[in-house]
């Protein structure tokens, strides 16, 4: 009996543990947390309102500077990828293995017009080819955030042999 009465109380005991949060990559820049985030399709429809907004969000990775860590893409609800850079490049992500990786972000989000010039500059960083970063050849309207804080959560499904 008093095994039972035992293993009831370490059953109570754990099932009032909280649940372990998320595994995190790491924090970058300004100290943020969940609390008020939005989805990706709820950022969206808020430049309906304005060309400029101040959100935080959690989204995708799909690429990050293979330089330096300076800048990081996030996927959209149209496929598409935004571009996230970094307030006054105060602070970097890692440059490799983030891909499929989910990131808060919190920051301002502007409607942009992105030159050649810029395009070509971000192709080289994420080592595209000659051939690839020559066919850039007119600007691109897109989304631009510009964020001050990041956590990056481990999101990827660990490979089975």
């Amino acid at each position: 009996m008093r095994n039972v009465l035992l293993m009831l109380l370490a059953l109570v005991i754990f099932s009032c543990t909280p649940e372990q949060s998320e595994d995190i990559v790491g924090t970058y820049g300004d100290e943020i947390t969940e609390k008020g985030a939005i989805s990706v399709e709820a950022m969206v429809a808020r430049l309906d309102q304005a060309d400029t907004v101040n959100v935080k969000v959690r989204g995708e990775i799909t690429a990050t500077c293979a330089m330096k860590g300076c800048w990081m893409n996030l996927v959209m609800p149209d496929g598409q990828e935004m571009r996230v850079t970094f307030k006054d490049y105060g602070f970097f992500v890692p440059s490799e293995g983030m891909e499929g990786n989910e990131a808060l972000i919190e920051g301002m989000l502007t409607r942009t017009v992105t030159d050649v010039e810029t395009l070509r500059h971000y192709a080289a960083d994420a080592g595209k080819s000659a051939e690839e970063i020559d066919a850039i050849t007119e600007a691109k309207e897109e989304l631009a955030f510009e964020a001050v804080g990041v956590i990056i959560y481990n999101t990827q499904e660990e490979e089975t042999e």
